[in-house]
């Protein structure tokens, strides 16, 4: 079992940043990739940034250049920093810890990107 506990959504105006957080616990050893998935309403979860164990990272075309994927292992916790916000990437931004066979999802944390 994997635990997630988000922080960090908020509202901010178009061209701010956030920076959202994301710290595991339970049995992360078993962690091969984090990553963060988004959905806006009345549309599907939709991936935003992954990264592997190994440091890889990939994005979401839509997000490339204005957001980074980032992990601390000492402190088991995973970031998406996330410049330049558009009222487009308004969404509830759910963690996500890959493991061998499961996905483990965080509560979910509300970005707003409004004037």
């Amino acid at each position: 079992q994997v635990q997630l506990v988000e922080s960090g959504g908020g509202s901010v105006q178009p061209g701010g940043s956030l920076r959202l957080s994301c710290a595991a616990s339970g049995s992360i050893f078993s962690i091969y990739s984090l990553g963060w998935y988004r959905q806006a309403p009345g549309k599907q979860r939709a991936l935003v940034a992954v990264i592997n164990s190994g440091g890889s990272t990939s994005y979401a075309d839509s997000v490339k250049g204005r957001f980074t994927i980032s992990r601390d292992n000492a402190k088991n916790t995973v970031y998406l920093q996330m410049n330049s916000l558009k009222p487009e990437d308004t969404a509830v931004y759910y963690c996500n810890a890959r493991v061998p066979g499961a996905d483990y999802w965080g509560q979910g944390t509300q970005v707003t990107v409004s004037s």
